[in-house]
């Protein structure tokens, strides 16, 4: 691989994290340590300093919204300004630990296409974890993506995927769902996920259930609507 077409691009969507920048940056450099690597920090019109704690980097980039535009814009924007043969996608709370990018890495190299993360134990409050489960049972058995957390951001894949990604509000949530439907390989690991030390969550009941139902329909009725063809 040469040094203009990274390895891996990992993608990470930031809306008012300044206070964990110093530390996800820390943290990712390390865990990609010994490879060819880009980061690309996609601002979501944060109203803090998030955009002037980002590292002047070579293997650093940065893509910033004149507004915000939501996790969906953001993560999408991000992945298509992506270099990499292998595109990886984190949260910018921390709670995501990039030291596990490389089991995600492992998997590609293994045969999967898309490699999704799921929190075995998950560190957060009751409430947030029930809601999550009926939304992850609900959404997988509809949508038939087969992955038990597809709200973990943590995921991998093949550069290739992101042909079948369709921006919409709420499209991270089905990222699994359209790769599998255009006929990508999908496998799941556990990984490790850690308790928001700083800022706030930016996603509440509304978002996870209402909004998220109505988008589950949406993806339903493309995917039955998708043509596959092959060239001979």
């Amino acid at each position: 691989m040469n040094q203009t077409t990274p390895a891996v691009s990992v993608v990470i969507p930031l809306f008012n994290e300044q206070d964990n920048m110093e530390t996800l940056q820390r943290e990712l450099h390390a865990a990609l340590k010994g490879l060819n690597y880009e980061i690309v920090f996609v601002d979501d019109g944060s109203k803090d300093e998030t955009v002037q704690r980002v590292e002047t980097r070579p293997e650093v980039h940065l893509l910033v919204f004149e507004k915000n535009a939501g996790q969906s814009a953001a993560m999408y924007a991000g992945i298509h300004a992506a270099r990499g043969e292998v595109i990886a996608l984190l949260d910018g709370d921390l709670q995501n630990d990039p030291a596990d990018i490389p089991l995600l890495l492992a998997e590609i190299e293994k045969g999967a296409d898309l490699v999704c993360g799921y929190r075995a134990k998950r560190k957060d409050t009751v409430v947030k974890q029930i809601t999550s489960r009926v939304a992850n049972f609900v959404r997988s058995r509809f949508t038939k993506d087969g992955v038990r957390d597809t709200g973990c951001t943590l995921k991998a894949m093949r550069r290739e995927c992101r042909d079948a990604l369709v921006l919409f509000y709420g499209m991270h949530r089905f990222i699994p769902a359209l790769v599998k439907g255009a006929g990508y390989r999908i496998v799941e690991i556990p990984v490790n996920h850690r308790p928001r030390t700083a800022g706030v969550s930016k996603y509440g009941l509304g978002n996870r259930a209402i909004k998220a139902t109505v988008d589950m329909f949406g993806v339903r009725w493309l995917l039955s609507r998708q043509v596959k063809f092959k060239v001979r």
